[in-house]
């Protein structure tokens, strides 16, 4: 989620370089965790995980290949997987018998699931990989699995076929998380899963994007406009602190974060409104009193 696709100039350790307007953070940071964390008004890792795994519906799963693919006995293997967190935040699967990922899983069933926020490819992108041991549900165990990707993939879980068996990562071993500005942790297991994702990334989280995109994309595109033209500006994830946006000029990409400014949290779709209409117009103000 956060980052710049371009290498700029290293920053010292505990500062920031923002842009012009407050609120809007143009350039990575290095200094550590914590710095990073609170000068950027960023969730701590192990919420900012929890985030993570509720805003994005798909991963690469690596499994162990098993004795039964001869040469390549042992070796990583990679796929892409769609899963849904429960509310513990361990990912469960929808796995075909027939597919390399889920023969290997019932021969070694250590794995790791690495996982990166939709709609952004680049290094700088935030991601996390989770370590750990997936094992089949048990029968009575599939229809409460099956309940958890209803309510991450919504009308496309009602589809599935019928061949498919849900697994879930028993046990997590480890997690390691990347979400640029200076965020680099091995995140603790139990404060994971202790905590709660955001309820504003929680709460339709894919839909509340399209409702701020639909009504601000515009708007926002024409305040960053100011020392260079701006062809595109998209949401494409937010929590309680800040929203991080995709933006394009001509064939370059790069990624920015918008700390939301507020005394509270922001928790509802409303909220978030609120706040990027308070930022929008104070950069109108801006904008044109420089005009003048």
């Amino acid at each position: 989620m956060r980052g710049n696709m371009e290498m700029g100039t290293p920053v010292a350790a505990g500062s920031v370089t923002t842009g012009s307007k407050a609120g809007l953070f143009r350039t990575p940071i290095s200094g550590g965790i914590q710095s990073a964390t609170a000068i950027n008004n960023l969730p701590h890792p192990a919420l900012a995980v929890c985030n993570l795994m509720q805003q994005a519906k798909y991963g690469q799963l690596c499994t162990l290949m098993s004795r039964m693919h001869n040469r390549h006995e042992g070796y990583p293997f990679g796929s892409l997987v769609d899963f849904a967190p429960d509310p513990m935040g361990h990912p469960i699967f929808s796995l075909s018998p027939l597919a390399v990922h889920t023969r290997n899983l019932l021969v070694n069933s250590k794995c790791s699931l690495v996982v990166q926020i939709p709609g952004w490819t680049s290094l700088s992108n935030a991601r996390v990989t989770i370590f750990g041991d997936a094992f089949p549900l048990a029968a009575d165990q599939q229809e409460w699995a099956h309940q958890q990707f209803v309510a991450k993939h919504q009308q496309w879980a009602f589809k599935q076929l019928g061949n498919l068996y849900y697994y879930r990562m028993q046990n997590i071993s480890d997690i390691y998380f990347i979400g640029g500005f200076g965020t680099v942790a091995w995140v603790d297991v139990k404060e994971y899963e202790a905590s709660k994702p955001d309820k504003i990334a929680a709460d339709s989280g894919e839909q509340n994007l399209k409702e701020l995109n639909a009504i601000f994309s515009k708007p926002l595109k024409d305040s960053l406009s100011t020392e260079a033209e701006i062809d595109d500006a998209a949401f494409i994830s937010i929590d309680s602190k800040g929203t991080d946006i995709r933006v394009r000029q001509g064939a370059q990409f790069n990624l920015q974060r918008i700390s939301f400014e507020v005394e509270h949290d922001v928790q509802t779709l409303d909220d978030a409104k609120a706040a990027l209409e308070k930022i929008i117009n104070r950069y109108s103000r801006s904008k044109s009193q420089t005009r003048s």
